[in-house]
């Protein structure tokens, strides 16, 4: 059995403003060891011998990040998907299975979603509960803190960390059943679309013409076919600055320092140099980034209120 490695590079990680930004988002930065976290996730294949070259979905305005850093590591993908615009990851999928739909006959079988062992009541992730022989019973957004939790001493809910293996020819039948109008739209912006080297273009127009939806809302929610295995491996989405602190293991004061840093005095705060030093002296729960041309410097409960209101 071969499997086609799908990565999902299309999303913004707007939680890590000002280090995630527009022209490049989190999964294109090194926020944990030497490696992007797209190049960490492409490493994780070697070795792996039933894995195919790997396909990866991106915004077309990124298409040239993805491609530098899978240079660097020496790989060359299967495939670049551009999509026009971000419609979630339910179209992403999408692409990628009807990119792989000629070249897996194989009868389908299920879709297994890996759920993580939670380790703390956490309420930055979604959940899903798993039911007898691993069935999936219920997704659910991210809790607040009683609900988390509830969630952690039942034993019966998992992180959802958005990792599946399923068939192409499955997740496209089941993607008909539930949400026909995505795959229609995909199709015609699949068929419609040109290859260029590397890179595949949707067609602009169709894909447009896709409602967004996720994975888990366009089909795992609803289909019967659906069961969850638990893996425990130290995982985290680095999706906000309390998981990229903890991924960053801190010193005694609380502080996540990366790069050519020097800290003093200082407590509870995210310090990254990308290219030059950076010094900070009587920090409090404060977040100052140096990439590229760019040095900021906020406090991090006003970011994430800003955040939340919509204001970045």
């Amino acid at each position: 059995m071969i499997i086609y490695p799908i990565i999902l590079a299309g999303g913004a990680g707007s939680h890590l403003w000002p280090l995630s930004r527009d022209d490049c988002p989190k999964q294109f930065l090194p926020l944990v060891g030497e490696n992007t976290l797209l190049q960490q996730t492409v490493r994780r294949l070697d070795g792996l011998e039933e894995a195919a070259r790997p396909i990866i979905v991106c915004n077309r305005a990124h298409r040239f990040l993805v491609a530098e850093q899978l240079r660097q590591l020496g790989q060359r993908p299967e495939i670049i998907l551009l999509e026009p615009l971000g419609h979630s990851t339910a179209p992403a999928l999408t692409l990628a299975a009807l990119w792989l739909s000629e070249t897996e006959p194989e009868d389908p079988l299920m879709l297994v979603t890996f759920g993580i062992v939670p380790t703390r009541a956490a309420t930055g992730y979604g959940y899903i509960r798993r039911g007898a022989g691993g069935t999936v019973t219920q997704f659910t957004e991210k809790p607040d803190a009683p609900t988390a939790r509830r969630y952690l001493e039942s034993g019966d809910y998992f992180w959802n960390s958005g990792i599946f293996l399923l068939r192409a020819s499955l997740w496209l039948a089941e993607l008909q059943r539930y949400r026909p109008e995505i795959i229609q739209a995909c199709r015609q912006a699949y068929h419609q679309g040109q290859r260029e080297g590397d890179f595949f273009w949707a067609e602009p127009e169709a894909f447009s013409l896709s409602p967004p939806d996720s994975i888990d809302y366009a089909v795992m929610e609803r289909t019967e076919r659906a069961v969850m295995v638990p893996l425990d491996a130290g995982w985290s989405d680095v999706g906000d600055r309390s998981s990229l602190q903890e991924a960053g293991a801190p010193d005694a004061a609380g502080n996540v320092l990366r790069g050519d840093v020097l800290c003093q005095e200082s407590r509870d705060s995210l310090l990254i140099a990308q290219s030059r030093l950076v010094a900070a002296v009587g920090l409090r729960d404060t977040i100052e980034v140096q990439f590229g041309d760019y040095l900021g410097e906020d406090d991090i409960e006003r970011l994430e209120d800003r955040y939340r209101r919509g204001s970045l």
